[in-house]
């Protein structure tokens, strides 16, 4: 690999790793360097969110997540095995407001639902500059199209955020749940 143009976290949430495992193949294709986080209990999303396991130059977070109602589904582990300091449940908005220390990021949640205001407040609460994610359910390859041609915008056609996500947007019909909501300018892209 030539020296990378971008550095990306690929945090990878339970059931989720065909999903992971393709876009890091075709991240590192487009000449990024992608850093994978498998996520088995709370604590490992708690230091992905808080920034404390994140490698410095990290430019984009991916969460491959499944999503619900807003939350990130989290595994479901027997009670002996949590820690003391660890949320039972998903991780919705109050659960990430916890934790949440992403300054200048930008986060592309590809979950169902996981594109919603409130969740993506708390990261926007969080210092992220961007964040983008379906507001409803949608199938599961075109959320990875989704990403995959977000990635190529940026990255082969030098694109900023905005103008990928309106390219990958219009991909499909399927694709008009995506969300992008913004620091700089506290509104959300429709269009």
């Amino acid at each position: 690999m030539s020296k990378p143009v971008m550095s990306i976290a690929l945090v990878c949430g339970p059931d989720s790793d065909m999903e992971a495992n393709a876009i890091r193949a075709t991240l590192e294709s487009f000449d990024a360097r992608v850093i994978t986080y498998w996520i088995g209990r709370p604590s490992d999303l708690m230091d992905i969110l808080s920034g404390k396991d994140l490698y410095p130059d990290t430019d984009v977070i991916i969460f491959s997540f499944h999503g619900d109602e807003g939350s990130f589904v989290m595994p479901e582990l027997d009670e002996s095995v949590y820690e003391e300091h660890e949320p039972r449940d998903d991780f919705g908005p109050e659960e990430v407001a916890r934790f949440i220390n992403l300054p200048g990021k930008i986060v592309i949640a590809n979950g169902c639902s996981l594109g919603d205001p409130k969740l993506a407040q708390a990261f926007l609460n969080g210092g992220c500059q961007t964040y983008i994610g379906p507001d409803d359910y949608p199938y599961g390859s075109s959320a990875l199209m989704f990403v995959v041609r977000y990635f190529y915008e940026v990255l082969h056609n030098k694109k900023s955020a905005q103008d990928a996500f309106l390219v990958a947007k219009e991909m499909d019909e399927e694709l008009d749940m995506y969300r992008i909501y913004e620091q700089s300018a506290a509104r959300e892209l429709q269009s």
